[in-house]
């Protein structure tokens, strides 16, 4: 074969690829839009009843000794952006958020001391999930050169929560982050979008609502 013969079959070796990988990325495009145009409706959905309901919300604490009051959650509100994907517009995400409050009264000042690193990290990165405003207060003992005794931490028992779910149209998945759904925690997963059904998004559903659930 001459050389020339060469490259030509080497052309046609990669143009058939490329239509093949062409191909592909379109099929799991298309899958994972549909996938997504069964998420938000029934996220819609789901935010209209929950916000009526306003279901209890997980057990919460800062510090895994210092509980807050019976939370519930209220305010659902979903959002869903667009992005241009290979000349086509595709979703970029949906998402739904809400607030965790008291189940009876308004938000209430609370306060947790730590005194030791480790228990201050992980303070600090509940505190930041939602975010909860609180103000942080070092507690020095003036009869010990001033050293560090506590760090105490002043905040209102309010937080919020979200689902976000982010297509991956290459891979043909969906990424979901749950932020604050069974207490201070981000949870992720991911679920190829030709799973995405009612079935799976009722035990996201009950997730959130604190029922047993196999979703995460």
């Amino acid at each position: 074969m001459s050389f020339l013969n060469q490259l030509k079959s080497q052309a046609k070796e990669l143009q058939h690829k490329r239509s093949s990988d062409d191909q592909q990325l379109h099929e799991s495009t298309a899958r994972t839009e549909e996938a997504c145009r069964v998420i938000l409706p029934y996220l819609q959905d789901l935010a209209r009843q929950l916000s009526v309901i306003e279901p209890a919300g997980p057990a919460l604490t800062l510090d895994g000794r210092t509980r807050w009051p019976a939370m519930k959650l209220v305010d659902f509100r979903v959002d869903a952006r667009r992005k241009r994907l290979r000349n086509q517009e595709v979703f970029d995400y949906i998402g739904v958020g809400w607030r965790i409050v008291p189940q009876a009264g308004e938000p209430v000042p609370a306060a947790v001391s730590v005194n030791f690193p480790i228990e201050m990290q992980r303070v600090e990165e509940r505190l930041m999930m939602g975010p909860v405003k609180h103000e942080r207060r070092e507690i020095r003992d003036p009869e010990k050169r001033n050293v560090l005794r506590e760090v105490r931490y002043e905040y209102l028992t309010h937080t919020r929560g979200s689902i976000t779910a982010t297509p991956d149209h290459d891979r043909g998945h969906v990424h979901f982050r749950l932020l604050n759904t069974a207490g201070f925690e981000v949870v992720q997963t991911i679920w190829p979008a030709a799973r995405i059904n009612q079935e799976l998004l009722d035990e996201l559903a009950k997730r959130l609502v604190g029922q047993p659930s196999t979703f995460a």
